[in-house]
């Protein structure tokens, strides 16, 4: 999605976006990599604008085209005509698939909303009657409650306690790849466990005895001396915090251990099976699922509802007017 080179230097983008980027980082409290979602998505449409306004000769590389010098006036001309063109040209000639378009008319309809609200740029705004094509209802990969048995049960060898406190986090609490990285010891008063999530939130992480009893095993064999970061609860070989690579090769090694397909799955499979097994064995209702999950919005929890189709089945064959 971003690619290795990408950059929000100033030299390589506009002011206008720079200045964007910054405002739904600080102030709208998005990540560091939704910023850069918005940024490759706003950069592709500025410069496919460029080919549509005939600012650059059509032989021009794509890749090769700049956007730097774009003013802030060159959005007031941008009409809701030019959303569709754009749309149709990452469908036709990008390829890409419905809920990719949909990212980037999310990301096109908040840097407009933002020229417009916040900066007054522009006097209208023309994406605000952009529709956003149907991405249909995408049920979550996880692992079954057998599986991810298996996959605890095939940890061994060389750092062992902390691969496996590592996979019983995920697998518990349904953390996210960042929150698990940057735990640090202090953040853990007894069975209450803080850590940052999306957009610099923090949210309390209640463990439960497997999850305790797992960091209490790694505890006694995890280093202490000459740690570049001593307050990190996951150690690499290198005395240093454990980087995100790094538990992404853990687990896909892991996986790979445990016979199960580690293409298909990853670490944020993890937390899918996580919020899959406490949905679907612990009666664990959807709000209270939102606040376990760390979600802004209750619609991003409502994947997980699919579990219910067996459920609802039974109670429709349970009605005494289904044997007539």
């Amino acid at each position: 999605m971003y690619k290795e080179g990408d950059s929000m230097n100033e030299y390589d983008i506009p002011l206008v976006l720079e200045d964007f980027l910054n405002y739904i980082e600080t102030i709208k409290g998005k990540s560091e990599n939704t910023a850069k979602e918005y940024l490759f998505d706003l950069r592709t449409f500025m410069k496919f604008l460029k080919i549509r306004y005939r600012l650059v000769d059509k032989s021009t590389p794509f890749d090769e085209i700049t956007i730097w010098d774009i003013s802030e006036e060159f959005f007031q001309k941008v009409r809701l005509e030019d959303l569709h063109a754009f749309i149709s040209y990452v469908d036709k000639e990008r390829h890409n698939k419905n809920y990719t378009k949909a990212r980037k008319v999310a990301s096109i309809r908040s840097f407009f909303r933002y020229l417009h609200s916040k900066r007054r740029i522009i006097s209208e705004n023309p994406a605000i009657e952009l529709e956003s094509p149907k991405t249909g209802t995408r049920h979550p990969v996880y692992l079954t409650l057998e599986e991810s048995q298996r996959l605890l049960d095939s940890v061994e060898g060389n750092n062992s306690e902390r691969d496996y406190a590592i996979l019983t986090l995920f697998l518990n609490c349904g953390l996210r790849l960042s929150e698990l990285v940057s735990i640090d010891i202090d953040k853990i008063k007894g069975d209450i466990l803080t850590v940052r999530g999306k957009g610099d939130k923090e949210r309390t992480i209640y463990l439960n005895e497997a999850c305790l009893r797992a960091i209490e095993l790694y505890m006694a064999v995890r280093p202490i001396e000459d740690l570049k970061d001593p307050k990190a609860l996951f150690i690499s070989r290198h005395r240093s915090r454990l980087s995100n690579k790094t538990v992404q090769h853990l687990v896909k090694k892991q996986l790979k251990k445990a016979g199960l397909d580690e293409d298909k799955y990853s670490t944020h499979k993890l937390r899918h099976t996580a919020a899959t097994l406490m949905y679907k064995y612990g009666n664990v209702d959807i709000r209270a699922l939102q606040q376990i999950l760390g979600h802004e919005n209750v619609s991003t929890t409502q994947i997980y509802t699919h579990l219910d189709d067996d459920r609802l089945r039974k109670a429709v064959n349970s009605n005494p007017l289904s044997k007539r």
